[in-house]
């Protein structure tokens, strides 16, 4: 079993930035793909940016938040951060980390929330215009 734990949220004015780190505990070997979702007040969770565990690979990000935010993991502490940049009132929502013991050969992620088992509690991002 994994335990995800997310920090970092907050609220900021548009053009602002904002760090979420996600600690994991327990069957962490067991993971592939870790990453964040998001979920705006009265939408489905939707994927953000995803990374490969291992090695990397090519992070998955979305079109949306693409150069402006960055995924990245630091495997000797077991967490992975997300760097949100740029940050717009469309970015509010409740990010959530989660993992998954799957992935697509050649280093990839899925994107597809019912593929992930392992996830946080969430924390509140606001971005106020």
């Amino acid at each position: 079993q994994v335990q995800l734990v997310e920090s970092g949220g907050g609220s900021v004015q548009a053009g602002g930035s904002l760090r979420l780190s996600c600690a994991a505990s327990g069957y962490t070997y067991s993971s592939r793909c870790m990453g964040w979702f998001r979920q705006p007040p009265g939408k489905e969770r939707e994927a953000v940016a995803l990374i490969y565990l291992s090695d990397g690979g090519t992070p998955y990000v979305a079109d949306s938040v693409k150069g402006r935010f960055t995924i990245s993991r630091d495997q000797s502490k077991n967490e992975v951060y997300l760097k949100m940049n740029s940050l717009k009132p469309e970015d509010t929502a409740m990010y959530y980390c989660a993992a998954t013991v799957y992935s697509i050969a050649g280093g990839y992620c899925y994107t597809s929330r019912g593929r992930y088992n392992y996830w946080g509690q969430g924390t509140q991002v606001t971005v106020s215009s």
